[in-house]
């Protein structure tokens, strides 16, 4: 995989460059409310700039529906893009038309484009390979040379990901090298203790990455909602909490098999529980219980990890060489239930190991709970591509930028 470094070695003055980004940033109305994902591909587009190229940004936003809808637009990142580089960054209102393509004829040397969201065309997103090479080809004429830098795409089939690479000359930017570097160290010569933590809302998830991790994992330790389905696999009640039954056979399996090859799985001993699931835009108080992990009441729901599970979590993530945590223990967006998702960043952060924040929400949680991303040794900015990579799989963007 030839990296940027080798691109701007050969020189990139005057040649227009596209470089697939992931912009897929949370927005409240016009607002961008965690910008993680701009500033992460910010090295790549900033030293293409300023070494003279002509930088085409692209991404994805949402899940529009193959059509244009303003509610999934990219204009705030790209003005977000703008304010970070310090200049001002055009916006092309289309993908491919002729908006893009009097942007892209439009920019000097060192100057920077975004182009609307990439899934406003259905041939981004199309099953059908020829539909598929045929947005590519029109996204091939906007560019001279491909730099794939979307970490958060990279395990989609889509053109600007997988297609587009193989009509230009393709390399891979500052952002994925960094984040396959860090992937290699959670599956080659892993160092010991290696703990993984792992939340969120649905077992099923999961589940081929826990399946993966019980050959690898020398811990693993269970929260978020998907927690409530191995307390229901052990024979106790989880209330009305959120149960995948499912896959209990499932998780009946792994908890077997994880005692038999020696992996220590650990559950929550207790929980914070309520009748009600809290207001997440008020954040009105919830008043929440705390009950032992086998007496949640029938018509109580599990939103947290409780004060002994936190502490029990802390007490096996401290020795670790080794961390990867993804999916938050509880519903963090609500001050009430984001005690055990702060544990567990906290204890990421006074441990000694590398320690490896998993995207997504765990990502947008240690943002929105004041920590500061240097004192871990990662955060990614793929939760999806990064649990991809950890099962073994193939993803298509990676393979696209072999040569």
């Amino acid at each position: 995989m030839k990296t940027i470094d080798e691109l701007l070695a050969d020189g990139v003055s005057g040649k227009r460059v596209f470089v697939r980004a992931d912009l897929n940033v949370p927005l409240d109305g016009g607002t961008i409310t965690d910008d993680g994902r701009i500033r992460a591909v910010l090295p790549t587009v900033k030293a293409l700039a300023d070494a003279g190229a002509k930088v085409v940004v692209a991404s994805h936003l949402g899940r529009p529906k193959g059509a244009p809808d303003p509610a999934f637009s990219l204009a705030p990142a790209a003005s977000r893009l703008g304010e970070l580089l310090g200049s001002a960054v055009a916006f092309a209102t289309d993908t491919v038309g002729q908006s893009a393509q009097d942007t892209v004829a439009g920019l000097s040397d060192g100057q920077v484009a975004v182009l609307e969201n990439l899934r406003f065309n259905p041939g981004e997103t199309a099953k059908d390979d020829a539909e598929r090479g045929a947005f590519a080809d029109r996204l091939a004429g906007l560019a001279d040379v491909y730099v794939g830098d979307g970490f958060g795409a990279v395990h989609r089939k889509h053109a600007s990901v997988y297609d587009l690479p193989a009509r230009l000359p393709h390399y891979a930017g500052h952002l994925i090298a960094t984040e396959v570097g860090v992937l290699k160290k959670l599956t080659e010569d892993v160092k010991r203790p290696y703990v993984v933590a792992l939340g969120g809302a649905k077992v099923s998830d999961k589940l081929a990455v826990i399946d993966e991790l019980l050959a690898k994992a020398d811990r693993l330790l269970i929260g978020g909602g998907m927690a409530y389905t191995f307390l229901k696999a052990q024979g106790h009640e989880v209330g009305i909490s959120l149960l995948q039954e499912d896959q209990l056979p499932a998780v009946t399996e792994y908890m077997e098999r994880a005692e038999k090859q020696g992996v220590e799985l650990v559950l929550p001993v207790d929980v914070l529980v309520s009748p009600e699931f809290p207001d997440l835009k008020t954040k009105a108080p919830a008043n929440p219980t705390t009950v032992a992990a086998d007496k949640i009441p029938a018509d109580q729901e599990g939103l947290d990890i409780g004060p002994k599970t936190r502490e029990l979590y802390a007490s096996k993530l401290a020795d670790a060489a080794t961390v990867f945590w993804n999916g938050p223990m509880g519903v963090f967006e609500h001050p009430d239930y984001a005690e055990g998702t702060k544990a567990v960043a906290q204890a990421l952060v006074d441990s000694n190991g590398f320690t490896v924040v998993g995207g997504g929400d765990s990502a947008a949680a240690v943002r929105t709970l004041g920590f500061d991303e240097k004192a871990f040794g990662h955060i990614s900015t793929g939760g999806g591509a990064s649990l991809e990579y950890l099962e073994g799989k193939t993803l298509p963007g990676l393979a696209a930028l072999e040569d």
